[in-house]
């Protein structure tokens, strides 16, 4: 345990979770009001930690110290295989651990949301407040806030293929996929600032960290919520190993994430009443929706190829650009996306078919569409019990059709002319493939972008867990803050909108919205 100041019996806020939500949350209490604000985090401090402020060591992240090490649940549809699904454990929270992008998706993804107050229009002013975007401020691009946010000054050739290769096949090419339009080709925009990660922690947290209303605690997990007579008064954590409560005067936030918002809901009472009794947990709150609504976005991982030379260092996080395109051309908005590897990409079961030494690059292709639906499912009753965690891949059969359109449209495009000095043959897959080949190449491949998102959505239906000013239904003085509100997962990398909400719930909570 790791405290910035010494810890009080009492706050006027605890924000739960230092992650792309929980930072800017504090950032914005501390600044705007004079509140005593209680920021709790299970992880480390991540400030100067080398392999996470370098963006080309983002991919070992997972499944040391840094990651919480979930799994999600194995299905015949991706042929029994377990997915890992990483999940940052440290301030800055994923952002801390994640590829680095910074995507919104399509405005009309929150158009979707059909919420008053959520409309992209609606939500376009907190993006913009939340970004110091390099190309600078115009109708949809925020300067001077939190976050950096950068193109590649040092593209690989790979990347820059890519591109040119997605406009051999048809797709446009683009200047700002953060712009009116994301559909196209484009230099894809990361959270750095002179190549380095540029996380939630580093861009809200640090600069006030030594303000006079903020303390920061690390290495604290949260167990339950104090829920007492219809309010939110606290919460119950662990401080050097042992159980201490923390009072809150004007209320708790949530922002533990998709995951474990709704595990510490559940194990406060606030969930299923059958899931609670199942648990032999109070049913404080009947809310049917908690843990219910799991989305994430199914990713190909990947194609790989051999080169004809070798690939040289890896520059920025080993990507630099990406395509969003329709796999049907009648669909009326894009569905799939893809991006460059500057190496081989596999999961397990592909490493162990084929062939995937000597110098290779790959293209990551996903579903960023899905109709498929999963859920949270709390087994065991405690702290860091055991959880089904289940996206339900390739759930409907419309996904996994358009995964296979998705992978043929990118070995047509490691086919072109733009890819000539570089492809040297299919790896993985050997070759073209037919329909059913293909199909069996998306089980073994699918894994996940990691956008875990909706599992206590906001709403007015009967699974809605929170309103749209993100209060917990039946909870007085409880809110949430984090992608387990999302209605509907975006198209796009869940940190920005995950931002974006953050920077609204502090309005909410500081009377400004």
């Amino acid at each position: 345990m790791s405290a910035s100041r010494p810890l009080l019996p009492a706050y006027d806020y605890l924000v739960l979770g230092a992650g792309s939500g929980g930072c800017v949350v504090a950032r914005r209490l501390v600044e705007r009001t004079s509140a005593r604000v209680l920021l709790i985090e299970a992880g480390d401090s991540t400030f100067g930690v080398e392999e996470i402020q370098d963006p080309a060591r983002w991919v070992p992240l997972a499944k040391t110290k840094w990651d919480w090490g979930y799994d999600y649940t194995p299905t015949e549809r991706v042929l029994g295989r377990t997915i890992p699904i990483p999940r940052g454990r440290g301030l800055g929270g994923s952002s801390a651990i994640n590829a680095t992008m910074w995507y919104r998706g399509a405005p009309a993804d929150y158009d979707a949301w059909g919420l008053d107050g959520w409309s992209f229009a609606e939500c376009l002013p907190y993006f913009r407040r939340s970004e110091d975007w390099e190309g600078g401020a115009d109708a949809f691009r925020g300067a001077g806030g939190p976050l950096r946010i950068e193109r590649s000054a040092d593209l690989h050739p790979v990347a820059r293929a890519l591109i040119d290769a997605a406009v051999e096949i048809g797709v446009p090419q683009i200047a700002d996929p953060n712009g009116a339009s994301h559909e196209g080709a484009a230099l894809a925009h990361f959270n750095m600032t002179g190549g380095r990660r540029w996380s939630s922690a580093q861009g809200y947290l640090r600069p006030v960290w030594d303000a006079l209303g903020l303390t920061v605690l690390t290495g604290s997990l949260c167990v339950e919520l104090a829920i007492e007579n219809g309010q939110c008064r606290g919460v119950r954590h662990l401080v050097d190993g042992a159980l201490r409560e923390t009072r809150a005067e004007a209320g708790v936030v949530l922002a533990l994430g998709a995951i474990d918002t709704p595990r510490l809901l559940t194990l406060s009472g606030v969930g299923d009443p059958d899931d609670l009794k199942r648990l032999g947990l109070p049913v404080r709150i009947a809310a049917s929706g908690v843990g219910k609504n799991l989305q994430d976005h199914p990713l190909l991982r990947a194609v790989n190829v051999r080169a004809k030379r070798p690939l040289g260092p890896l520059r920025g996080n080993g990507g630099g650009s990406m395509v969003n395109w329709r796999s049907d051309p009648g669909l009326a908005r894009p569905d799939v996306h893809a991006f460059p590897i500057q190496g081989r990409s596999a999961v397990p079961r592909l490493l162990e078919s084929y062939d995937l030494d000597g110098d290779l690059f790959a293209i990551g292709t996903g579903l960023m569409r899905s109709q498929s639906v999963g859920h949270v499912r709390v087994r065991e009753g405690k702290p860091r019990g055991a959880l089904d965690i289940q996206p339900n891949f390739l759930a409907e059969p419309a996904d996994l059709e358009a995964l296979v359109r998705a992978l043929q449209q990118v070995m047509d495009m490691l086919e072109t002319r733009a890819f000539s000095d570089w492809f040297d043959g299919f790896a993985a897959p050997r070759r073209r493939l037919s329909h059913s080949e293909a199909i069996e190449f998306v089980r073994e491949s699918c894994s996940t972008f990691f956008h875990c998102a909706g599992t206590a959505k906001m709403g007015h239906d009967a699974n809605a867990v929170c309103d749209p000013r993100l209060r917990v239904y039946g909870v007085e003085r409880l809110s949430l803050a984090d992608a387990s509100a999302m209605p509907i997962l975006p198209s796009c990398n869940t940190h920005a909108p995950v931002t974006m909400i953050a920077e609204r719930a502090a309005d909410f909570l500081t009377g400004a919205a």
